[in-house]
Parts: C-alpha cells; structure tokens; sequence
C-alpha cells in the first residue's frame, strides 16, 4: 500500500481529552477516530492490526477445537428474563422495542451470547453421543457503559471472541478448560502481550479452575496480587495469602475489660477520632447471613472483608450482609455496636484478629464500645481464617517470597458456568442410562480490542508504537528520500514490487516530504522495519534497514537488498515464535 493511497491522519500533539498512554497513541497514530462517547471507527492501520490479532485468535481457536460459528446481535429480551440477567444487567444491557405489524417485539443488543448459545443447544442436543463440543465467534457486543473511557479499553461497542463448550461431565470441562486455557496462553504470545494468567472466583462446580488473562499496565483498571518470585498471581477477590493462625494465649500485657461510652459513633472512623486509636486497634464485627444463619466474621479495622474467602471458611452457598433487625437480635444494639464479646451467634476471625492486644470493639450496646478486648479472655476462638482481602507485603500463598499489588488491564477469562443457563433454557440431554441431565457448560472470552490497546498502552517509546511483526499493520515501511530522482524511484518501486510478491505486508511512504516528517511518521506509527532508500547511502550502493526498537541502522547491499531484507524479517519471526508455548 502506498501512504499517499490510504488514510493515515497522523497527530503530532497528544490530544487534550485522551487519558492513558494506549488511548493517545491510538489517536496519534491514526488507527482509530472516535464518533462518540463510547464508540470509535477504526481506520486503515488500526483495522489492520485488529484484524491480525482476530486471525491468530481465529488460528489458536480452531487448533483448540473450537467449531466457529455467527450469532445475532439483535436478541429477544425474554431469554435474559428466563435467566434472571435483565435484572441483573440493569442498564447495561441496551433494550429497546420495535412495532412489526400490530405487535410490539422486545428486543436488546447482544452484551454476550451465552443465552443465545444455550438455546440453540437446547433445540438441537439431545444425547451425550453429541458431546462434548465448543462452539465460538468473533462479534461485536454491546453494552451501555455509563462512563466510557480511556479509547477503546472502556466501550459501548467492542469487538469479542467468546466461546461456550458443552458437556456431559465435569471431568469433560475440565479437559476443554485446559485446552482453551493453553490456546489463549500461545494467543496472548503470539500477539507481543506480556500477559498474566490470574486466578479469578469460580462457578459453583469451578474448583480453582477460572483464570482471567491481565496485561500488566500502570493505568490499569483491575489490580492484579503478584508474587514475582513463586509466580502467584490471583485478582483481588480470589487472591489468597500466606499468612497462618497465631497463637492464640492471652497477651501478656492485657488490660482490664472497660465499657465506654461512644454516643452516635458507628463508624471505625468515627470511633478512632473519639477514642483517639488507629483502625489496627480496632476489630470490625461484621453480620453475614451464611445459608440463611447469623454468623459473626472479625476483621482488623484497617482491613476489607473478602466475601468470597468468608463463603468458602463457611462452606456456604449463600452469603449477603445481616438485615438492621438479625444484627439487633444477635448484638442487642443497632447497626455500629456489634462486637465479640457476649454476642448471641458462632464467630469466625481473620488471622490478623488475635494478634491485636487490647483491641477495641462494639459492645453489643448502643452508643458504647470495649476497649481492652482480648482473645481466649474475652471471646473464643478455635483457629482463624484468611478473610480479608490480600495486601502487598503479605506473604505468599506458595510459601516464598511476597505479595505485591499490580494494575492490569483484563483481556481474556476463562472460567465454568455449570449448569446454570442449561437449568434456566431447558437445555438438556439424556445420559447413557437414559436419564435427562442439564448439560454442562464453560465459557471464555477475549476482547480483540482490548489486544490491541494493550499493545499500544505497553509497547511504545517516546516517539510512537512499538508493534510486533505479528500484529503490525504493515511489516515494512519503505522511505525513500527524493521521491523526485529517477534512481530513487526506480529502486523503490523495485523493491517494494518484490516485497509484495514475496507475501510481506509493505507501507510505501511516497509522499514528497522531508526525511526527517517521513521518519517521525514511521516511528510514531510503530512499523517494525523501515527501509531507507536515497541520499549518501545510495550513492555507496547501500540501503538502510533499521528495527523501530533498534538505536542503529542496518546497510544493505543494493544488490543484495530483498534477500537480506527477508532474512530480517524471517529471524524476526523465528524470535517471536520462540516465545509462544507450547
């Protein structure tokens, strides 16, 4: 492609109202223009690289045994009714009603496919014979985002591959699982990202098997709990610690029991003003509803309860915070006051509890606390729990080394649905004693956008992208100096003729401008290698090859010229698929 025949509206100042380093590169570099809040056309070279990164997702997919296929985007509202996820979606999912005829048909745009996929399961699976299977598409989803932001990391219109495998047996799950789970590892490679796979919360019958895919950035939305020297990796909510139960004696230095008087004061911060503490010394009582009964769960007060930690020390299967009247029955105070101590219902505690002397807590009174709370003294413990969310500076659940928090942009999941959209659309089979099951299901999904933006929020310099080969929109940007001059033209138009026979993606940038605007575009839109035909060089019999990364140039025999060229490129590729797993 010839530059002066495309459309590549390059920037040369950073746009006011671009954020992040991805969204501003983007718009510099001319690969996307945005329409409105929320929704961007992506131009030649940005649709380029999209569709590269599609292709190798396409690739990986079908090595994985994925069997592609296209669902609508328009969707019949009254599957997400049955499912529960209207409600659920709220004003996320774009509904809207349309008149056919003298009827009015309820419709929305599809935010996901996953009742889509279930009901066709439904119409057409009817034995195990027919499973397992996995089925996948590449298609654009959308979803009202209140706060669209940073490009196109935060849309209302993104382009996704999601997949659903079905089965008769979780051991069937599993083994898909793991091969979707490697399939996005060699994707996630093959794209340039560096990536980490994260342990994430699971379904009902997932284990420890959901992993979301997290490209670590600075300006990313989701922290990420990382142990750089076991490789531990896990987000928030599933992030786990190292930390064990202390012992739990009577402190040496325990001061008495004393009831104080704390009028209108139910906030920790509230209560350290008052009392003159720090949240450290203070142990928040927090009442769950655990599979429908009262228990107590004790959190140092500088600290975040984990639900998803508290559900499993429980072994609930539900949990949600204590109505204003169960707090009253089991702490005889209102909300604010609930404390250990003479509390009328079982208590569970993190590992940091016991170790707090002379802790203060609600007195099951209102408007009064207790300081002076101690384990084994005041309130019993038979061993402690991890409940609270992971922190940086714990340590590491794999025995080594240290927990750090880092933000990551999120650009894959992988993780088991069970049986609740099978369950909930009828989508059923008979098993080989003849007996009618719900089938089974798993889902995965990756935002192709979001690959691209990862590339460019991760991968660039001062002067523009630093693309892989693999992903580039064009492998090789040629730039001739004197576009004028009969020697220049001819060269340039000769190799540049024999590179796109040779099948490599080339960008001729034919413009009649000086050789420094022509380098500046070609680094500030990231292609791999630039070939610099012209000047002192050709007077030497020599052309330039210089990689975007490198400091220095490459000379290249004029005669020698292709073939070197394509050895570059060649050496190149064999270097990046030596990255990729296997």
């Amino acid at each position: 492609m010839r530059w002066s025949q495309t459309f590549i509206p390059t920037m040369k100042e950073v746009p006011s109202d671009a954020e992040v380093p991805s969204h501003q590169w983007m718009l510099r570099a001319g690969l996307i223009r945005q329409l409105m809040a929320g929704a961007y056309t992506y131009l030649p070279l940005g649709l380029r690289a999209l569709k590269k990164a599609e292709a190798i997702v396409r690739q990986e997919m079908d090595a994985a045994g994925g069997v592609e296929i296209f669902m609508p985007a328009l969707q019949p509202i009254d599957l997400f009714e049955r499912t529960g996820r209207k409600e659920a979606f709220g004003n996320v999912l774009i509904k809207f009603d349309v008149k056919r005829g003298d009827r009015t048909v309820h419709l929305a745009l599809g935010p996901t496919h996953e009742e889509v996929v279930t009901d066709l399961m439904s119409k057409h699976i009817s034995s195990y014979r027919q499973l397992p299977l996995t089925l996948y598409q590449i298609q654009i989803k959308f979803r009202n985002e209140e706060r669209p932001r940073f490009g196109v990391l935060r849309t209302s219109e993104f382009l996704m591959k999601d997949a659903y495998s079905f089965h008769a047996n979780v051991e069937s799950l599993n083994d898909t699982y793991q091969k979707i789970y490697k399939a996005y590892c060699r994707i996630f490679a093959r794209c340039g990202l560096d990536y980490l796979p994260v342990e994430a919360e699971s379904g009902p019958i997932g284990g420890d098997a959901s992993h979301e895919f997290m490209i670590p950035a600075n300006n990313g939305e989701d922290q990420i709990v990382h142990c750089r020297t076991t490789g531990y990796a896990a987000n928030l909510e599933r992030a786990e610690t190292g930390r064990k139960t202390p012992p739990l004696n009577i402190p040496a230095n325990a001061a008495p029991l004393a009831k104080v008087s704390t009028p209108n004061v139910g906030s920790i911060e509230a209560v350290c003003k008052m009392l003159k503490c720090t949240p450290q010394q203070m142990i928040k009582t927090l009442i769950y509803m655990a599979d429908d009964k009262p228990m107590a769960v004790l959190i140092r007060g500088d600290h975040e309860a984990n639900e998803n930690k508290v559900r499993r020390a429980l072994n609930a299967k539900t949990l949600e915070l204590a109505d204003t009247g169960t707090i009253f029955k089991v702490t005889g105070a209102p909300v604010g006051f609930a404390g250990p101590v003479g509390i009328h219902c079982p208590i569970i505690a993190d590992h940091d509890v016991p170790a707090i002397a002379n802790a203060i807590t609600g007195a099951n009174e209102a408007d009064m606390h207790l300081t002076g709370v101690n384990v084994s003294r005041d309130y019993q413990l038979r061993t402690t729990y991890d409940l609270r969310n992971a922190a940086a500076g714990d340590p590491s659940p794999r025995g080594e080394g240290t927990l750090e928090l880092v933000h990551g942009i999120e650009v894959g999941h992988v993780f088991k649905l069970g049986t609740k959209y099978s369950v909930a659309l009828d989508a059923t089979f008979d098993d080989e004693n003849a007996v009618r099951q719900p089938i089974i299901m798993g889902c995965y999904g990756i935002g192709v956008n979001r690959i691209i933006a990862g590339l460019t929020e991760t991968k660039n310099d001062a002067n523009g992208l630093i693309w892989p080969l693999s992903i580039a929109p064009y492998s090789v940007i040629i730039c001739p100096l004197g576009v004028a001059e009969e020697e220049v033209t001819k060269l340039t138009e000769m190799l540049y003729n024999q590179l796109q026979a040779a099948g490599v993606d080339v960008l001729l940038d034919d413009r009649d401008q000086r050789p420094g605007v022509k380098f500046k575009d070609a680094d500030l839109i990231g292609i791999p290698l630039r070939i610099v035909i012209g000047g002192k060089g050709l007077k030497d019999g020599v052309i330039e090859a210089k990689w975007r990364w490198d400091a220095d140039a490459k000379k290249l025999p004029v005669a020698t010229a292709l073939s070197a060229i394509l050895e570059l490129l060649a050496a190149q590729k064999a270097a990046e698929a030596a990255k990729v797993p296997e």
